[in-house]
């Protein structure tokens, strides 16, 4: 049996907003099997059976200047295979991400208590976040579009959760008082950065895959600031023998994982 795989350009499709658009245009259409979005060539790969004309009716309504650059026929043994193997190396991707910030999320809460470091600490309740929305969108991995929507906004809430707690911290040792270890903080926030830069490359070629996907390079994007602020507050600590940079970096973590948590549920 045959199918078809159609490639539109849509010249206004350049974030999830447009995404979810689509995807509620054409999700009443029992033809159509998979959907590839690439945001960078503005392009969407449908994969269906009957005539690309149909898709292209419930595309030119939304005014993204939706046009069909070629259609070509396919096995439909070849149209499963694509998406089962899109899903297949998101699994991997997802599953390594969470491997990482699992891990680093035990290693620097750790080291975090060990140094009396607010910042640290916040970084790691980020590190945890990210591991929970990683586990998240795993979950989503191959099912319907809301059922991804719905684990990226859980990841949202949870962050948010989690930052508000981080925050709490950092006013609890404004009023009680800290002694944050500068050598300590900058040392982890090192090895928190590579950690982080490795997982915001792997995830940055799939961060178009759905709102699932695009969480999960958001929650990557905001580490590599953190761990930056954590380590320049160590060096701060050092210079000004002072707590009060580790509490300012704690802060601005806080506020930046708010910060994405509010993107996020913006999805």
């Amino acid at each position: 049996m045959h199918a078809t795989m159609s490639i539109f350009c849509i010249p206004k499709m350049d974030c999830p907003s447009e995404e979810n658009l689509i995807r509620m245009a054409l999700d009443d259409l029992p033809e159509i099997r998979e959907l590839l979005f690439d945001f960078q060539a503005r392009e969407l790969k449908v994969f269906h059976h009957g005539n690309p004309a149909t898709v292209l009716d419930r595309l030119t309504p939304l005014n993204l200047g939706a046009r069909l650059l070629e259609s070509t026929q396919i096995t439909a043994s070849n149209m499963m295979g694509a998406a089962t193997g899109s899903d297949a190396e998101e699994a991997r991707t997802l599953k390594l991400l969470l491997a990482i910030n699992g891990a680093m999320f035990l290693f620097e809460i750790a080291a975090g208590i060990i140094a009396q470091s607010a910042g640290l600490i916040a970084d790691s309740l980020d590190m945890f976040a990210d591991a929970a929305v990683y586990s998240l969108a795993l979950y989503a991995v191959g099912r319907s579009t809301n059922m991804k929507v719905h684990a990226a906004h859980c990841a949202g809430w949870l962050q948010m959760a989690l930052a508000m707690g981080a925050l709490f911290e950092v006013g609890r040792r404004f009023l009680f008082g800290s002694e944050p270890q500068s050598m300590l903080m900058m040392g982890i926030g090192f090895i928190a950065l590579a950690a982080n830069v490795v997982c915001l490359y792997v995830i940055a070629k799939k961060r178009d895959r759905g709102a699932h996907m695009t969480a999960s390079y958001i929650f990557s994007a905001n580490d590599v600031v953190a761990n930056t602020g954590v380590i320049v507050a160590g060096a701060l600590v050092a210079w000004m023998n002072s707590p009060y940079p580790d509490l300012v970096i704690g802060t601005i973590i806080g506020l930046i994982v708010l910060h994405g948590a509010r993107r996020i549920l913006a999805l």
